[in-house]
């Protein structure tokens, strides 16, 4: 079941956006629940400066085979150019805790 499941990894500016966007792919079954964290500090290069500023990050919870749907979902829904947006593969977990991702999400 593992396998089947790995979480995704979004950040933005604003945690209240984050948890609306992270309640919004949960009502549409392409994550089963999002873990957001409001305060983060991103350290980055973009277009030609390096940044330090603070940020939200969510740990969404969905099936592998839905993470292109997630990706797409994001690039419709999130204010920055290009979000960071990457899906990590998992190792192992409780089996009824993937099952019950697998349960939450739709078929893909």
């Amino acid at each position: 079941m593992d396998e089947e499941c790995c979480e995704v990894v979004v950040t933005a500016a604003d945690a209240d956006w984050l948890a609306g966007f992270t309640r919004t792919l949960v009502e549409e079954r392409l994550a089963a629940c999002g873990h957001v964290i409001d305060r983060i500090r991103s350290v980055y290069r973009w277009e030609g400066a390096v940044h330090d500023e603070p940020e939200a990050r969510v740990a969404l919870h969905t099936r592998r085979s839905l993470v292109a749907a997630v990706v797409e979902r994001t690039r419709e829904l999130h204010p920055y150019a290009i979000p960071c947006v990457i899906a990590l593969s998992l190792v192992g977990g409780s089996p009824g805790y993937l099952r019950w991702i697998v349960e939450e999400t739709r078929a893909p």
